[in-house]
């Protein structure tokens, strides 16, 4: 589909059907995250991927919505700060970079049919626990994945106007 079709159609998916994901779906929504920009090339970002078949219950100590782990997989897209690039100004990277990655990651995901929804109101400390994952690692942001088990709503937007200054502010 085109970029701009796509970009509408994305949406945050909270009802997954059981339903695998095809391993070849997922290496290209990896791969879509693995091509996206970072801050001077650096790439300090780490996905893991986590089967949630047998994990539900020690997956809602990170989120505890219901349908959090009813997808066959949840991605937490983690930054390495100490390996990030920092501004002049002392600004880390890290989120940014992060950001990207995930952004490639569910846009992609959308393209192959599949429903995410970013979700950054998790427990990091119960993140790092769970997951295992190691000292100078942090958990940005997971999503869900799987095929969407729910009808979209209309999309709600401010208008151009709210959002875009030209010039000077």
């Amino acid at each position: 589909m085109d970029f701009g079709t796509l970009i509408q159609k994305r949406r945050s998916v909270r009802a997954y059907k059981p339903d695998p994901v095809e391993t070849e779906k997922l290496e290209q929504i990896l791969e879509a995250a693995r091509a996206a920009p970072t801050a001077a090339n650096r790439q300090a970002v780490k996905l893991m991927v986590v089967y949630t078949q047998g994990r539900e219950d020690e997956l809602k100590r990170i989120y505890s919505a219901d349908w959090f782990a009813k997808a066959p997989i949840v991605i937490c897209a983690c930054g390495v700060p100490s390996k990030n690039w920092v501004r002049g100004d002392g600004k880390n990277y890290n989120d940014v970079d992060v950001s990207i990655v995930m952004d490639h990651l569910i846009l992609q995901a959308t393209d192959l049919g599949l429903g995410t929804c970013w979700i950054a109101a998790f427990d990091p400390v119960a993140a790092k626990e769970v997951l295992g994952i190691p000292e100078g690692v942090e958990p940005i942001v997971l999503t869900p994945l799987g095929y969407a088990d729910d009808k979209p709503h209309p999309k709600k937007r401010k208008k151009i106007e709210e959002i875009v200054v030209y010039d000077r502010w």
